[in-house]
């Protein structure tokens, strides 16, 4: 398949601005979700190390979202300073009901993550070979979190389609506005 060159440096055509926009907020919410997941877990607890190879991907992810915001000029979402606090929030929340349900968060983000990047790489088409051959990249990443998050007991968590479908449905909704907003 032949791609077309990425839009010209400096300006992101507006569709692939918001697209930048909330692919960096994404990364940046689950960077802060892994935050908060480990400092209640610690760096002793038998997730920890999972944790933190999946928080180093989403570092990897949000770093090269965020030279590419640079390199375009694109602002990032005005509800990044809401995401740093509902991120951390929710990943401590979940790792306070126990491993299984930080593990149950993790599913269920990287399932909308997963969906939202599948979208997205329809929505791209070939028109921006720099964003879909990070997408393509970092969607395989998120697949993994989320099929490790199952191996490690996510679907034993409490209540664990309730947790997950709360959870979901606020991935949703985030997308939804960092993308306008």
């Amino acid at each position: 398949m032949t791609r077309a060159p990425a839009p010209r440096p400096g300006r992101a055509g507006p569709d692939h601005a918001a697209m930048l926009r909330v692919d960096q907020a994404g990364e940046y919410g689950a960077a802060r979700i892994y935050a908060g997941q480990l400092a209640v877990l610690g760096g002793r607890h038998a997730m920890a190390r999972e944790i933190e190879h999946m928080a180093a991907q989403e570092d990897r992810h949000l770093n090269h979202f965020n030279a590419m915001m640079a390199r375009r000029q694109v602002r990032p979402t005005l509800l990044q300073p809401f995401w740093h606090v509902a991120g951390f929030a929710l990943g401590a929340a979940s790792a306070i009901i126990g491993p299984e349900a930080a593990m149950a968060c993790t599913a269920a983000v990287e399932t909308e993550i997963d969906r939202h990047y599948s979208e997205q790489l329809d929505a791209l088409g070939d028109t921006d070979a720099e964003l879909s051959d990070a997408v393509v990249d970092f969607q395989a990443e998120e697949v993994e979190h989320r099929n490790a998050a199952l191996a490690a007991g996510a679907e034993r968590a409490p209540a664990y389609p309730l947790l997950s479908g709360i959870v979901r449905m606020g991935c949703r909704a985030a997308i939804a506005l960092s993308t306008r907003i």
